[in-house]
């Protein structure tokens, strides 16, 4: 198993967001979170990422326990992740934003950078090359210089798997990806996950649309108020009236 969950609590307030739950992640898996607002889908993203630190319970990557880690050490171990409200560097261009977020960075320090090293210029050089052949994969070239802020929400979304694709994790931790894409972006965001799935990667996604979710998760979890109440294959879960009565309706019927 790649990830572990185990008995995971999180309280704000004397409410239990997320409230002795448990699960796995195999690897080359795509799993999806799924409940309604406030069920604790993000709540359990941010305790994973490091951005929340839970009350108890654990967490395993790779059998090595994070839990208690920062976000830079999670995220240097393997896991990447995008958030419900895209994060990017508005003022830099969409090459840059790419640039900043590789593993390893370009070797800069206060010498290398003071007289601008043969080794500093060929891990740039390097890095550039590399974020120029992601930006030609999402179909973002011809945006390279411009400022991520004048890019489409669709294509921002675009951005934002780019620049995790940079830090080349094991593991993806997607939140709704596809929230406000139109059509055609839609079905580009699902080729690229598909065809991360299909090179070896993992892949958690958090998506309200449940015929998605259907299409491309091999596994479900249903959460209810930071607990489980089921977990399955797609066939299982529309198998689960409980399920299907309270979070699901009877569109994927």
């Amino acid at each position: 198993m790649l990830l572990q969950v185990d008995n995971l609590v999180k309280t704000f307030g004397g409410i239990r967001a997320v409230d002795n739950l448990s699960f796995e992640i195999e690897s080359g898996s795509i799993v999806s979170l799924v409940g309604p607002n406030g069920s604790g889908k993000t709540t359990v993203f941010n305790l994973i990422t490091g951005f929340l630190k839970p009350d108890s319970g654990t967490i395993l990557f790779n059998n090595t326990r994070i839990s208690s880690k920062p976000p830079h050490s999670i995220a240097r171990a393997g896991v990447g992740r995008t958030f419900q409200n895209i994060r990017l560097f508005s003022q830099l261009s969409v090459l840059d934003n790419i640039m900043l977020a590789f593993k390893y960075g370009t070797g800069e320090n206060f010498f290398n950078g003071l007289f601008q090293t043969r080794n500093m210029k060929a891990k740039e050089g390097k890095s550039r090359k590399r974020a120029e052949e992601l930006l030609h994969l999402i179909g973002l070239s011809e945006k390279m210089d411009v400022l991520a802020e004048t890019l489409s929400h669709g294509n921002k979304k675009l951005l934002e798997l780019a620049r995790i694709l940079a830090l080349d994790p094991e593991i993806f931790l997607l939140d709704e990806p596809l929230s406000g894409l139109f059509p055609e972006k839609r079905v580009q965001m699902l080729n690229h996950l598909k065809e991360l799935n299909r090179n070896g990667k993992t892949i958690i996604l958090i998506e309200h649309d449940i015929n998605v979710v259907m299409s491309i998760a091999k596994r479900i979890i249903v959460l209810g108020s930071g607990t489980k109440i089921a977990c399955g294959s797609p066939e299982e879960i529309k198998a689960n009236k409980n399920v299907l009565s309270a979070y699901l309706g009877k569109a994927i019927l």
